[in-house]
């Protein structure tokens, strides 16, 4: 069994920042991707930055300059600093990670139960 916890998600007001945490547990050999998506209401879910096992970033042009992914391999947890949040960055954000099972023995795609950002005065 492998669990992907999410925190730190709440209200902010536009201009101030947030920091997500997703912390990755159970039956893991190794992660390699790691991301954020969101998903806010009426619309599709999205990629928001992705990190790899190299540390290659990739962001949405929507947050690129205000968001910052990170990853810490020994904790197997992966990071989202928001800064400069605007109201439409309000959405539920989920963490995913490609994952080898190491009870299973196959990589597979795990995500988190999600957190939600409100960015509202």
């Amino acid at each position: 069994q492998v669990q992907l916890v999410e925190s730190g998600g709440g209200l902010v007001q536009p201009g101030g920042s947030l920091r997500l945490s997703c912390a990755a547990s159970g039956n893991i050999f190794s992660i390699t991707d790691m991301g954020w998506y969101r998903q806010a209401p009426g619309k599709e879910r999205e990629l928001v930055a992705l990190i790899t096992s190299g540390d290659s970033t990739n962001y949405a042009g929507s947050v690129k300059g205000r968001f910052t992914i990170s990853r810490d391999n020994a904790k197997n947890t992966v990071y989202l600093q928001m800064n400069s949040l605007k109201p439409e960055d309000t959405a539920v954000y989920y963490c995913n990670a490609h994952i080898l099972n190491s009870r299973l023995g196959g990589f597979y795609s795990y995500w988190g139960q999600g957190t939600q950002v409100t960015v509202s005065s």
